[in-house]
């Protein structure tokens, strides 16, 4: 069965800088010694989580997708993360999908984080996206799509791995430790839930705890508290060996999301 390699960069990010950031990210990439087929960014890693979205968007064809391109070409590799999108007049926590060849597949933040008045500055996305790569379905999720498990519900086996992208605070640190294994386990899938590290703008400290999870909720990966680029491989065999032997999806509610 197919591997997936993945390289995770849980980064410190600088606020509303985006030119230090796409430098910083860079250096840290360049550390990246083997072939990855996939590399994770973190939620708005150009800027941070800000609600000043005039200030910091940028269009598709703006200078962080095309470094997006540009580094997918380089380590012919998919990279993915999310940005602050303007399109339409209207703003977007936008997760981009970029392959080597330049093509992209984009995912619209779903459910806006009311506790930071994200609701009011950015427009909700309201369509389910999953990818594919080497054989594998990836759904995209950013952050506060965490706790919603209709939302990331695996429906009919729709996906092999959930990836959720974060600027999650340490002040509910514990949440996000608690929903990671949730999601796994009740969606018989792979997880990759990827934060940031270090405080924003505004003195909120981000402590990481970047996890990996395989489709029985055994953790793969775990790190908190500092910058890490780690590589590592998945086995696309692990996921049909859960569902074959715990067959719990196929008594799953139906349903539809309206």
């Amino acid at each position: 069965m197919e591997q997936l390699k993945v390289t995770l960069l849980q980064a410190y990010l600088f606020w509303e800088n985006a030119a230090k950031n796409l430098q910083n990210i860079s250096l840290k990439l360049s550390d990246i010694r083997e072939r990855t087929d996939l590399i994770v960014l973190p939620e708005m890693f150009n800027t941070g989580f800000t609600m000043n979205a005039v200030e910091n968007a940028e269009k598709m064809d703006g200078k962080t997708v095309s470094w997006m391109r540009d580094t997918a070409k380089k380590f012919n590799a998919v990279i993915t993360g999310s940005l602050i999108i303007e399109e339409n007049s209207n703003f977007y926590n936008r997760m981009v999908w970029m392959r080597p060849d330049g093509s992209y597949e984009t995912y619209d933040k779903k459910h806006l984080f009311g506790l930071a008045e994200e609701d009011k500055t950015y427009t909700a996305g309201h369509k389910q996206v999953v990818v594919e790569l080497k054989g594998w379905k990836i759904r995209l999720a950013i952050c506060y799509d965490l706790r919603f498990p209709v939302w990331l519900r695996n429906h009919q086996e729709q996906y092999d791995l959930l990836l959720v992208v974060a600027n999650w605070p340490e002040r509910r640190a514990q949440h996000w430790r608690m929903l990671i294994p949730a999601r796994a386990i009740e969606n018989q899938a792979f997880i990759i839930a990827l934060n940031r590290v270090g405080y924003d703008g505004k003195q909120i400290y981000y402590s990481g705890d970047t996890t990996c999870l395989s489709p029985a909720g055994d953790v793969i990966y775990y790190k908190r508290d500092e910058e890490d680029l780690y590589t590592f491989s998945m086995n696309k065999a692990e996921v049909e060996r859960v569902r074959a032997e715990m067959p719990f999806l196929k008594d799953a509610d139906d349903f539809n999301l309206i």
